[in-house]
């Protein structure tokens, strides 16, 4: 029975009375805290009497979800612990009331089954509650069922699902697909089963994998699944058209059998559908196909350089659809709307993105079946159609050969600079979208002679339109910036010139006076805008220069009246937009700074310093030391040199601040990261601030608060120190020795990529470390190695293992192999002299780095392939003087 009082206290946790709601939620918690299994079993109690108001069972299952689960996965499994660790009859209780419950419920979605989804997670991965899968499955199928317990039941398959680890559920898949395919069967009347089975199903086929591999399974499955496509309710066709979609990705090679007899048509009639969410998935359908016949060309590429067959082929399904497919996805791009939320995801972006999918896949095929579009529709009376003609028109920019699109983009962009001034704002945005486009992908065509002057006019003029119409015209800008320096650039210099330079001071201008717009806050106008500025100064010519210095001094301007307005910032608002603006004004600093010659270097850099550590010290308390500030700092540590040692003094303690700022891990990271340009730009001068630096820096590694992707940075940086200050860095060798040695014998767990990128990460920097630790202790004279070098000795044996694991590993980076040969050939010159035999013996020992250096030697990343080169050709040297 309910306890009344625990009824009512639910009921008002949903008032309007918002002291009221809280004085429920209070209740609940100092329960909770009180008696955690009490109250549990409590909430349990009226989640499974049907005696109780719909408020109170739904009140009471959400509460009891809360308690054992949560979206965050750190947290979850604190939750899960918790749940566990409470006492067994509790437990045993709570999930009898919970099964009872189960089915009872007149809301959707079922409570119950969140809960039931809940405790699973937490219980079947440890081999607990060994006879749920076997009841719900048994709810689902058993005739005396009633629909709403056969719906719960499927629900909570779905959730469980949704939630749990592979490896935790694989066992109970085929008793899973049971219960989901009795749900989804043709004669299945009741739609709401049918949908909680669909959900349900698509929610499993994660864990297929093994019945896909059975024809005879697969074709049950996919049946089952391509039936529920035909079915008149919609909800249940989306869900199943999400299922083909997530089927064809994870099962590709299995498709053959279904694409023609069935694929192609359901996937189709998808497109032709009039309701958004149907048509919406027939066009993801396709789009996943062009992903996976991507990848898998790419796969097929890197086999024939190998010499080995790929693993899997291209089907070509995409190819095959063309003629059937780019039609209909032009005529969906003319469904939209002229006030559409640029965030709502619609068919007609969908078919967009398709078709920039189709395009990258297909290359020159695409062209015979959009370019007739483009041509008949872009000067339609239809706004929609000219739009559609448009987004067509960018979309195939990408794929097809230069040489078969240059005719096309050179005829096209006279029309595209007219619709500029469109009278449809949407066109214009679209327009404006394409011609960046080309900016981008075809920069030949829009700096050709003829066609680059009306074309900047039309740009300069459009900056004055629409925010979501000028933010499209700054990417223009920033890709058109580059593609002019790309086009003029000689070798390592700024080229003398180029085509825009006569326009240069009147598009910074414009792109100034559009950062200060009233409305620059719509679209990310105002950061696109600094955006393009800072591409525009970064690839400037020499005949330019007077204006990027003046821009500079604008810069400056702007920040010393930012910094001036601070103490009149009455609001979080205000603050937010203070914020963001110093974040875009630093950034810019950044670009300009990069570009001024030094003779007017050091008549900015005191005031460009004095700016930057007003900025340091008015961020103080909760908001931490900026990172746009720290970052700029480390910029002005490049131009300047060693003449920064003059700021040092005042500088210092705002960088340990920074480097102890364990809450906000970008700044930590920004902090090591000026470390770097410090020690780089003073070198042995560094030596007195060494101590405070190194104790904060080894301090971070060992705790276990500071965010792991700070600690590659550090371990990188050691390397920096080390380079700069040489033989003193011998009193810090032990320490960071013994770190390095941990870091790199780290492991993760392979089947989680973003550890896999860790891992190489962390790698990586150990290299780095390791390389420039023996660089500065053997001195920078080659044919007088320093003897502090023969420190290192001791650990070359464990450094040649940890580069031969690298080499050994599949998943090891790019950045891995470059840092790995470099190390090598490190190794060579400084212990050459005094142990090349042994050095040599030892390196031929491991199977797998003359492998890893001609990986590197075939790099198509120069940086790589130069390294690799450089790394062999000591190792060499070694052996033949051995």
């Amino acid at each position: 029975m309910a306890d009344v009082n625990l009824v009512q206290v639910l009921e008002k946790t949903v008032s309007a009375d918002q002291a009221e709601r809280t004085a429920a939620q209070n209740f609940l918690e100092q329960a909770a805290q009180n008696n955690l299994a009490e109250f549990l079993v409590g909430l349990c109690q009226v989640l499974a009497d049907t005696c109780q108001g719909r408020v109170s069972r739904q009140a009471a299952g959400l509460q009891v979800k809360n308690y054992i689960t949560a979206k965050d996965e750190s947290v979850k499994h604190t939750y899960q612990v918790r749940w566990r660790q409470l006492e067994e009859t509790a437990r045993n209780l709570v999930k009898s009331l919970v099964l009872t419950a189960l089915g009872t419920e007149d809301t959707r979605p079922s409570s119950a089954a969140q809960v039931v989804a809940g405790i699973a997670c937490a219980e079947v991965p440890n081999n607990e509650w060994p006879q749920l899968m076997e009841t719900l499955v048994q709810n689902v199928s058993r005739p005396e069922s009633t629909d709403t317990q056969r719906e719960a039941a499927l629900e909570a398959i779905g959730y469980i699902c949704s939630d749990i680890r592979i490896d935790d559920f694989q066992r109970h898949v085929n008793e899973t697909l049971t219960a989901v395919v009795h749900g989804m069967r043709k004669d299945e009347k009741n739609i709401h089963v049918k949908l909680a089975a669909a959900n349900a199903m698509l929610s499993a086929i994660d864990f297929t994998r093994d019945n896909f591999n059975d024809e005879n399974e697969r074709n049950f499955i996919m049946q089952v699944i391509c039936e529920a496509t035909q079915v008149n309710e919609a909800k249940v066709k989306v869900v199943a058209l999400q299922s083909l979609v997530k089927i064809v990705s994870l099962y590709y090679q299995h498709m053959e059998a279904y694409m023609a007899p069935a694929l192609f048509a359901i996937t189709m009639e998808a497109i032709r559908s009039t309701d958004d969410e149907v048509c919406l998935q027939g066009i993801e359908f396709w789009s996943n196909i062009c992903e996976e016949e991507m990848d898998l060309s790419i796969e097929f590429s890197e086999a024939e350089e190998m010499g080995k067959p790929p693993a899997n082929i291209s089907r070509f399904y995409a190819k095959g659809a063309l003629r059937y497919l780019v039609p209909e996805l032009m005529e969906i791009l003319a469904r939209q709307e002229e006030m559409d939320d640029e965030d709502d995801w619609n068919p007609s972006k969908a078919a967009g993105v398709c078709l920039m999918l189709l395009s990258s896949l297909c290359e020159d095929d695409v062209l015979e079946y959009v370019v007739p579009f483009v041509t008949e529709r872009i000067r339609h009376e239809d706004w929609r159609y000219r739009d559609a003609a448009v987004m067509a028109f960018g979309s195939i920019l990408e794929g097809p050969s230069a040489a078969k699109l240059k005719l096309i983009v050179d005829q096209g962009l006279p029309t595209l600079i007219e619709l500029l001034q469109d009278g449809s704002v949407v066109v214009r945005d679209t327009t404006a979208w394409a011609i960046g486009r080309i900016c981008e992908m075809m920069p030949d065509s829009a700096l050709r002679e003829g066609a680059l002057v009306p074309l900047l006019h039309a740009m300069v003029r459009s900056l004055q339109s629409e925010p979501r119409v000028a933010t499209n015209i700054c990417w223009a800008f920033s890709s058109l910036a580059e593609s002019a320096y790309e086009v003029a650039d000689i070798a390592d210099d700024d080229p003398e010139t180029y085509c825009m330079s006569k326009v240069y001071e009147d598009i910074i201008e414009k792109l100034l006076a559009t950062t200060d717009r009233a409305d620059g806050h719509q679209n990310n106008l105002r950061s696109a805008a600094y955006g393009a500025v800072m591409e525009m100064i970064k690839n400037s010519p020499k005949d330019c220069y007077d204006t990027v210095l003046k821009t500079t001094y604008v810069i400056m301007e702007r920040i010393h009246a930012l910094l001036q307005m601070e103490s009149r910032i009455q609001s979080s608002s205000d603050r937010s937009q203070f914020n963001d603006l110093q974040s875009l004004l630093c950034a810019t600093l950044q670009s300009v700074l990069r570009k001024v010659q030094e003779e007017h270097i050091s008549n900015i850099a005191d005031s460009v310093m004095a700016a930057l550590l007003q900025m340091l010290k008015s961020s103080s308390g909760a908001d931490g030391v900026q990172e746009d500030a720290l970052l700029a700092v480390g910029t002005l540590t490049e131009v300047v040199g060693n003449k920064f040692m003059k700021y040092i003094e005042a500088f210092k303690n705002y960088l340990i601040t920074g480097l102890q700022n364990k809450a906000e891990y970008q700044v930590c990271i920004a902090a090591v990261g000026v470390v770097g340009d410090i020690s780089r730009a003073i070198g042995r001068e560094m030596i007195p601030f060494c101590d405070g630096v190194m104790s904060v820096l080894l301090t971070n590694l060992s705790d276990a608060n500071v965010h792991r992707s700070v600690k590659p940075h550090i371990l990188s940086v050691f390397g920096d120190i080390a380079l700069a200050i040489g033989q003193d860095f011998t009193k810090y060798l032990s320490i960071v020795l013994q770190t390095l040695q941990q870091a790199a014998s780290a492991q993760v767990d392979k089947t989680n990529y973003d550890m896999v990128d860790y891992l190489n990460e962390l790698r990586e920097s150990c290299l780095e470390a390791y390389t420039g630790i023996i660089q500065g202790l053997k001195g920078e004279n080659e044919k007088e190695i320093s003897a502090d070098v023969e420190n290192m000795k001791p650990h070359i044996d464990f450094i040649v293992t940890f580069i031969e694991d690298i080499a050994a590993d599949d998943d090891h980076s790019e950045g891995t192999v470059a840092a790995s040969s470099g190390l090598i050939g490190d190794l060579c010159v400084a212990f050459g002299p005094t142990c090349g035999g042994s050095l040599a013996k030892l390196i031929e020992s491991k199977a797998h780095i003359n492998s890893l250096l001609t990986e590197g030697r075939r790099s198509k990343t120069n940086k790589t392939k130069s390294l690799a080169v450089w790394g062999t050709k000591e190792l060499r040297k070694l052996r033949g003087s051995a």
